[in-house]
Parts: C-alpha cells; sequence; structure tokens
C-alpha cells in the first residue's frame, strides 16, 4: 500500500530528476552547423564553438567573478572581525553588533554557497557534459567524410583520440579561462584595492608582483607550450601503436616470435616519456619561479603590515586582512599557474587536434551535386590516369565500357590496377584525368552517398563491425524487416551458424556480437555475413572482390545459385584471383601495368595464349607441371 510519506518521496524524485534534466538540457550535445571544415587554427577553433555556447559561459563568467568577489569579501571580513572584537566588551558584542554578526553568517554560510554551488552546477552539470560532447559530435561528422586515402595515412585508434582530446581540451580550456582565471582576476583586483587602501606601498609591491607573474608567463610559458604541443602529439601516435597491435593481434601472435611489436610500442612510450621528461622541466621551472616571487610579495606586504601596526597607521585586524589576502592570493597564484599550465596543454591539445580534425576532404561532393536515381549499371571509364599522385604508373589512359546488365571481370597480375579501378568507381579517390560515368553522367557530379548506394561490395576481406549480427546485415538496408534480414541470412548460407553464435555477455544468434573486425567468426562465416548484406542492399550493380574465396567448395555452391539469382538484370564487376570462379561470366577484362591488354570470353582467350592464358596455366597447374618436368 503507498503511503503519504512514499508519495512525497516519489513526487521530490521526480523533481530532482525534473530539475537536472532541465539543467542538463540547456546545452543540445549534438546540435551542429552548416559549416564543412572546422577552423583549422586552434584559438579560432575555441571560439567557434564558445559561439554556440555564449548563454552558459556568459554565466560561467559571472559566476567566476561573484567566486572572485567572495573569497576577497571573506578575508576583509576576518579583519573587520579581528578589530571588532579588540575593540568591543564581550558582553555587549552580540547586542551592539547583532546585525553586522548576522551579515557575516549570511555572508559564509549562505552567499558562499550559493555562488560556489551556482558555479559547480553550470560548469559540471549544463557545461562539461553536452559541451564537451558537442564538440566531439561536430568533429566526427567531418573526419568521418574524409575519404578512404586520409585513413591509409594513419592509425584509426590516433584519429579518435585526436577528436576525444580535441573535445574535452576545448572545454577545459574555455572552462579555465571563464571560471579559474576570471575568479584569480577579480580576487586580485579586489586584494590590490583593498591592500592599496590600507597602504600605497603595498599595493605598489602587488603591482610589482603582478609585472614579475606576467614576466613569467612571457618568457617561461612558451617552452612549457611547446611542450605541451609536443606531448600531445607523441600521447596520441602512442595510443595509435597500442590500438594498431591490439587490432592485429592474429599477426602479432602468428608472426611476432622476435618481440618486434614490444619494440615498436616501446618506441612510442619512449617518446612519449621523453616529450613528458621536457614538458616537466618546464613546469618545475615555472613552479621555481613562482614560488621565488610569491616568497618576496608575502615577505614585502608582512613587513609592511607590521611596520604599520608599530606606528599606529593600520590596526589588528587589517593586519589580518592584509596577511590573509596576501597568503591567499600565494595559494591562488600556485594554483593558477597549474591552471595556466593546464590551459596551454588544452590550447596545444587543440591545436594538435585541428591538424586532423579542421582538414579540408580531399573528395568533397560539388555544390551542384545531384542524387543518382537507381542506375541502370552502364559503367564507362574514359581515358582515365590515376597514380596516387606519384605522376606515372598505375593506371594509365584507361577506356572500358561495362554495358547495363552485363557481367565482366576484371583480371590481372598483382599491381595491374584491378582494385584501384574498383576504387575509382566508388569514388574512394577521384581521377587524376579522364572521367567515369555511371547511365552516362560524371560520378563527380553525383553526391558521393547516393553514387555509392548503387553498388553492392563484397570484398575478399569482409567489413564487419563489433555489432551485433543483425546490426551488420541490416547495414546494407537501414530500416530492414527482421523478416527480411533474416531471408537475406538464409540465402547467404548463414543461418545454420548465427543460431549457434554466443557473445561472451550471453547474446545469441542475430543479437551476437561478432568483434572488432568479425574476430570472433571464422573467415568464411564472416563472408556469408558480408554477402548477406549485400544481398539484403539489393543494389543494381555488384562489386565482387573474389567474394566466395574463403568458402568451403559445399557452401560456396549453395551460395553461388543465389548468387546467381541476384545477378541477373544487374551490373555484375568481379575482381578475380582465382580465375575458376570468374569463367562462365560474360566478359574477361585482362589488366597489366594499368592498360587493358585482353579481354574476351574464357575459350577466347585461351585460344589467344596471350596474359590470361598464361595466368590460367599457372592457376591450373600447367605451370607446375612445366617446373617439374624441367627439374
Amino acid at each position: 500500500m503507498t503511503t503519504l510519506n512514499d508519495h512525497d518521496d516519489e513526487e521530490a524524485i521526480g523533481l530532482r530528476e525534473r530539475f537536472w534534466r532541465r539543467v542538463e538540457g540547456v546545452l543540445d550535445p549534438f546540435h551542429d552547423t552548416d559549416r564543412d571544415v572546422l577552423p583549422k587554427d586552434a584559438w579560432s577553433f575555441i571560439l567557434y564553438f564558445a559561439r554556440q555556447a555564449k548563454g552558459p559561459f556568459a554565466l560561467l563568467l559571472v559566476m567566476g567573478g561573484l567566486v572572485g568577489a567572495v573569497d576577497a569579501a571573506l578575508y576583509w571580513s576576518i579583519g573587520w572581525l579581528v578589530d571588532l572584537l579588540d575593540e568591543s566588551d564581550p558582553a555587549q558584542l552580540l547586542a551592539q553588533n547583532w546585525r553586522e554578526l548576522l551579515g557575516l553568517v549570511i555572508l559564509v554560510f549562505v552567499v558562499r554557497s550559493v555562488v560556489m554551488i551556482g558555479s559547480a552546477i553550470v560548469e559540471q552539470q549544463i557545461i562539461v557534459p553536452a559541451f564537451f560532447s558537442m564538440v566531439r559530435w561536430q568533429a566526427f561528422r567531418r573526419v568521418i567524410d574524409q575519404p578512404y586515402e586520409f585513413y591509409q595515412n594513419d592509425f584509426a585508434g590516433r584519429i579518435a583520440q585526436k577528436i576525444m582530446q580535441g573535445g574535452e581540451a576545448v572545454g577545459d580550456f574555455i572552462v579555465s579561462v571563464l571560471q579559474s582565471i576570471w575568479s584569480f582576476v577579480t580576487f586580485l583586483f579586489l586584494a590590490a584595492a583593498l591592500l592599496a587602501a590600507l597602504d600605497p606601498l603595498m599595493g605598489l609591491v602587488l603591482l610589482v608582483w603582478c609585472a614579475g607573474y606576467g614576466l613569467i608567463v612571457r618568457y617561461l610559458l612558451p617552452e612549457l607550450r611547446k611542450a605541451g604541443r609536443a606531448t600531445a602529439d607523441q600521447r596520441s601516435i602512442f595510443s595509435g601503436r597500442m590500438v594498431d597491435s591490439f587490432t592485429n593481434i592474429m599477426a602479432v601472435k602468428l608472426f611476432d616470435s622476435g618481440r618486434r611489436e614490444h619494440a615498436f610500442v616501446r618506441e612510442g612510450l619512449s617518446n612519449y616519456y621523453d616529450a613528458v621528461t621536457r614538458l616537466t622541466r618546464n613546469i618545475t621551472s615555472v613552479r621555481a619561479a613562482v614560488n621565488v616571487l610569491n616568497g618576496a610579495m608575502m615577505a614585502a606586504i608582512g613587513t609592511l603590515a607590521v611596520v604599520g601596526w608599530t606606528q599606529g597607521s593600520i590596526s589588528t585586524g587589517a593586519v589580518a586582512a592584509a596577511l590573509g589576502l596576501v597568503f591567499r592570493l600565494n595559494n591562488m597564484s600556485s594554483w593558477m599557474m597549474f591552471n595556466i599550465n593546464g590551459l596551454i596543454r588544452s590550447y596545444a591539445t587543440v591545436q594538435d587536434a585541428t591538424g586532423t580534425i579542421s582538414v579540408e576532404p580531399a573528395i568533397r561532393d560539388r555544390p551542384d551535386a545531384v542524387t543518382a536515381p537507381r542506375s541502370t549499371g552502364d559503367i564507362r571509364f574514359e581515358n582515365v590516369s590515376f597514380h596516387y599522385g606519384k605522376g606515372d604508373g598505375v593506371i594509365e589512359n584507361l577506356n572500358l565500357h561495362i554495358q547495363a546488365g552485363e557481367r565482366v571481370a576484371l583480371i590481372g597480375p598483382s599491381g595491374a590496377g584491378k582494385t584501384t579501378i574498383v576504387n575509382l568507381l566508388l569514388r574512394l579517390f577521384d581521377v587524376e584525368q579522364g572521367r567515369i560515368l555511371l547511365d552516362g553522367v560524371d560520378i563527380r557530379t553525383l553526391t558521393q552517398a547516393s553514387l555509392r548506394a548503387q553498388f553492392g561490395v563484397v570484398s575478399q576481406e569482409p567489413m564487419l563491425m563489433h555489432r551485433s549480427i543483425r546490426d551488420n546485415i541490416s547495414y546494407g538496408r537501414p530500416g530492414a524487416s527482421e523478416a527480411e534480414i533474416v531471408e537475406a541470412a538464409r540465402r547467404a548460407a548463414a543461418l545454420e551458424f548465427i543460431a549457434s553464435v554466443r557473445d561472451p555477455k550471453g547474446r545469441v544468434g542475430f543479437s551476437a556480437y561478432v568483434g572488432e573486425r568479425g574476430v570472433k567468426l571464422s573467415g568464411g562465416q564472416r563472408q556469408r555475413i558480408a554477402i548477406a548484406r549485400m544481398m539484403l542492399k539489393n543494389a543494381p550493380v555488384l562489386i565482387l572482390d573474389e567474394a566466395t574465396s574463403a568458402l568451403d567448395s559445399e557452401i560456396e555452391a549453395a551460395i553461388q545459385d543465389n548468387l546467381g539469382r541476384l545477378m541477373e538484370g544487374r551490373t555484375v564487376l568481379a575482381v578475380a584471383h582465382r580465375l575458376s570462379t570468374i569463367a562462365a561470366l560474360d566478359r574477361l577484362v585482362v589488366l597489366d601495368q594499368g592498360r587493358v591488354v585482353e579481354e574476351g570470353t574464357h575459350s577466347d582467350l585461351l585460344d589467344r595464349d596471350g596474359l590470361y592464358a598464361q595466368l590460367w596455366k599457372r592457376q591450373s597447374g600447367g605451370f607446375l607441371a612445366d617446373k617439374i618436368l624441367s627439374e
């Protein structure tokens, strides 16, 4: 039975939850803008995001100023209280000064608490969760749009680290400036005014101290900043090396008997260690300089305060207030220098991150790019050349026409350009010369998303994500029904093994996770999941990069029947390594050094006794037989 107290408790919980949700909902963590490339300069990068949260940061600025003002008021109140106690009759203290004493209690207990709690709420509930996430989300959105080549040139773990560190560094930098530094500046200004009112020489000492502090910032912090940036870069490299090792753990286990991976990662850690030691040397130098400066400041103001008291120019309470203020300045300045160190490290981290995050994509949709309708599958390469920026080699003046519905295989020795042709067709790279047409339209005039929607791709190395089997199959067509997913798995001869899959968390069947790159599945099982995904996508053009090479003959035969039906009425481009799998296709295109050297049917090419015939003999036993006879 629910009691009245239970109801009150539920209502209180509801009120607290509504309060937190309202506060935490001030900023949208997934807010974005229409800017294509984020600012490259670190300062511009920080301001770009700060402008997207002007209200919360303005409030944080106010709260930081209030924190400094309350601190100064508390130390001044200590001096006032000392003088009051020194001058008052204890029996009459409360009766004569209860209002002032009550005000002091309110300042300490109410005002200070409200300001500190409000500052914490603004920082920790409004800004930190949502703002940090917003920066990371916008960075991810830009990085994921980078072309394939971008990811070939860096560690995936390092790229992810840049996004994580960059989001945190931007938030830390702004929060530190608006709260910590602004609070310190406010306290310093008020302390200087109070000390100057007690004795102009105290104000002069503080002015000299500020000048010394400025010299430290000017001459010592630049080296600290440079060391901070180097440390951030080496940290991401070290992290990337570890991720690379863990991602390719099977290769490490099979081939690294000499502990080469230890040396590879140790080198990264050693470079990071060297960068950290250079950073900490700079930190120690800065801290030493600040401590010497603070000691001189406290000694000078303490001496002036005592001398003034002996001369009767300042009271005992004023001495207490002056010493309290300078001791607080000592603590705050050390803490402040730590914050400045953090500020510089954050700035250096932002600089380092923008080198990855704020990159103009090498391949972008044109402003007038159009969405491609479902293609008929007519593909034409016209005078296409591509050299990966090297000037020559790979693809040279390629002309190739694949008619709608035609099934064509690309054949050739390693390095002939087969995979490059597929990558150019998918626009993972842009041609350097010539053009590629899909249904008579230059693919560069189409949006990349709509272009790639025309292709169903299965590669020799299946592309699986550490998600459920269901998610991996439905990646081919978001929103597909469970029945459609199951049917695609059946056609790929995958249903039987899917039912028996169980992951470490107890998820089974279609809900089981496959591990990073599908490592929990065998090569053939991964391939069947990839084929099921392609079948579900139902694209008008199929690209098969030895799609059944990882399968045993029985499973391959079961899938080939379904692939044959899937190929009907579609254009098929097969990259062939195992020639027996493509002999029945309509046309075989033989490549060598980026050029078409032969084309025709399987029997025609064997009759010509050219490059294809040589490749066929090697794979069908002739090459080995000749070698044996010659020995």
